[in-house]
């Protein structure tokens, strides 16, 4: 990852020296052992090693491949379809599944779904923060599209998210995967399921919008190449394109667009950064208030959950007095809780929490003051959301992992 980092700031051979692993939660005793003890890579003292490479004189070694050639032809030269298949391949441009090939009468068809000209600004994408944003234009998101088979009338809802500067293949060791909700109108107007198998590949709007969402990020970021532009040590099924509609006919709440302030007939799309763990019921059933203290305990604390539930689940919950989303969202808040002790313990919390609990800011100072077996809640009210979708067949529910920021965009301003 450093030297991953160099290479994206523009130093690829800038000098390193290494530390052994895990930073995170060790001792000062222990971290200082790092320090005095031997570079894991050049089994060199890790201090000789900083030394030097702070002062030594640059060789020239250190001053090649300095520069970057970013420029790409907006063409290809003819060739069989077969041959330009692998291309694609070969050249990462793809997920590696068969593409539509993005032929100039194809991508001239794309642009008719939008009113917005091939070669105005759509947005910036980067793999993760600290490398430089790619800016893409309306043709290039229309070429992604049209590689993952999607049709003019869902360009609108592509273009939202590629505007939205939220990347789907983003490069966090954590294997995040993004999934997004789409609201409003063009939900009917382009066939999105968000009835039975709704969260499933079983429709065509769904499935492609979310394959784009994924082809655009990497290809107008800099590319998803593991070990280089792509970290995630598992990796993550999202990544491929979980992308999905709320039944807001069926739902007995407020839609989720309606909640993030847009009005009923406004078209958007939501997305939500993560999709690291996932927990599943039914119900409410008798015992569903220890069901959900328990999933609650079960997810990674630093990151708050999107609790999407078929409409059976919805209106059971309404049944036990949940007459509105931001009712249960109250209930989730206040029981969503664990020890103190295996809060800290959490990897990620110690690494983007703690520095905030540390500096005083609230909730995490009040957290980081409480006995190893206290019980600290979770997660504020308004990092929890709620998605109703599903075809009533169960009062099926699922929880992932799904932070929201700001991240509800209108699909209508591109069409």
């Amino acid at each position: 990852m450093c030297r991953s980092t160099a290479l994206a700031n523009g130093t690829p051979t800038q000098r390193q020296a290494f530390v052994p692993q895990p930073v995170v939660g060790r001792t000062p005793a222990q971290l200082r052992g790092y320090i005095e003890g031997l570079d894991p890579i050049s089994n060199r003292p890790v201090m000789q090693e900083i030394i030097e490479g702070l002062a030594n004189p640059l060789n020239d070694n250190d001053l090649k491949d300095m520069s970057f050639e970013r420029s790409t032809p907006r063409l290809l030269p003819p060739s069989g379809e077969a041959d330009l298949e692998q291309l694609f391949m070969d050249n990462r441009w793809t997920d590696f599944q068969p593409i539509v090939l993005p032929i100039e009468a194809r991508v001239a068809a794309m642009l008719a779904g939008t009113s917005h000209g091939p070669d105005e600004t759509v947005g910036q994408l980067r793999p993760t923060f600290f490398r430089e944003a790619w800016e893409s234009t309306v043709e290039k998101v229309a070429v992604n599209a049209v590689m993952a088979g999607a049709r003019p009338e869902y360009f609108p809802v592509i273009l939202a998210l590629a505007a939205s500067g939220i990347t789907a293949r983003q490069s966090s060791t954590n294997s995040f995967g993004m999934i997004s909700v789409v609201n409003g109108p063009i939900r009917h107007e382009i066939g999105m399921n968000c009835g039975i198998g709704a969260m499933g590949p079983y429709n065509h709007a769904n499935a492609a919008i979310g394959r784009a969402y994924g082809l655009l990020s990497q290809n107008l970021q800099g590319g998803s190449v593991p070990g280089d532009t792509y970290m995630g040590s598992l990796g993550n099924w999202y990544a491929q394109g979980a992308t999905f509609a709320e039944n807001e006919e069926a739902s007995p709440w407020t839609p989720l667009h309606v909640q993030k302030g847009f009005k009923p007939e406004d078209s958007t799309v939501s997305i939500f950064v993560g999709g690291w763990y996932t927990q599943a019921g039914y119900g409410p059933r008798e015992t569903w208030r220890e069901k959900l203290r328990r999933t609650f305990r079960a997810c990674e604390p630093y990151q708050p959950p999107v609790f999407v539930m078929d409409p059976l689940s919805a209106r059971g919950f309404v049944a036990e007095g949940f007459d509105s989303k931001e009712k249960l969202i109250e209930w989730c808040a206040e029981n969503a809780e664990m020890p103190a002790r295996e809060y800290w313990d959490d990897l990620w919390v110690q690494t983007l929490l703690r520095p905030h609990a540390v500096a005083g800011v609230e909730p995490y100072a009040s957290r980081l003051k409480a006995a190893p077996d206290e019980l600290v809640k979770l997660w504020q009210p308004e990092q929890i959301n709620i998605v109703v979708t599903g075809g009533e067949t169960q009062p099926a529910w699922k929880m992932f992992g799904g932070a929201w920021r700001n991240s509800t965009f209108s699909v209508d301003s591109w069409r």
